[in-house]
């Protein structure tokens, strides 16, 4: 039987992104510059987190979460998995959905006007 990870209570569970070493301009950063908000992505969510309409969060999403509260989970060799409280998520990351196209039957609904 494989072994998982089930956060309880209102907390998620998050595989932290690996730290950048170079900014996007190229500027190499120091071991300790270390940002205090981080992203990573939902590995598994809590039922209550689950079912709570207030927090649309779900498995995969990537998110910014503040690492104060996190609990690092020595599960995996890389210890990148956190266990973080659902109000130390500050942001989650959406793509925008291409809008659909209008129907045909729009159209000419339109066009008879």
């Amino acid at each position: 039987m494989a072994e998982y990870v089930e956060p309880l209570g209102m907390r998620i569970l998050i595989r932290k992104d690996e730290a950048r070493q170079k900014t996007r301009g190229g500027i190499v950063l120091p071991d300790n510059s270390e940002i205090p908000t981080i992203t990573g992505r939902v590995v598994e969510v809590s039922v209550q987190v689950e079912r709570n309409e207030d927090f649309p969060i779900k498995k995969y999403d990537k998110v910014l979460f503040h690492p104060r509260n996190a609990i690092p989970v020595d599960f995996e060799g890389n210890n990148l998995l956190f266990v973080v409280p659902i109000e130390d998520v500050v942001a989650v990351f959406r793509r925008e959905v291409a809008k659909k196209t209008r129907s045909k039957q729009t159209e000419s609904e339109e066009d008879s006007e």
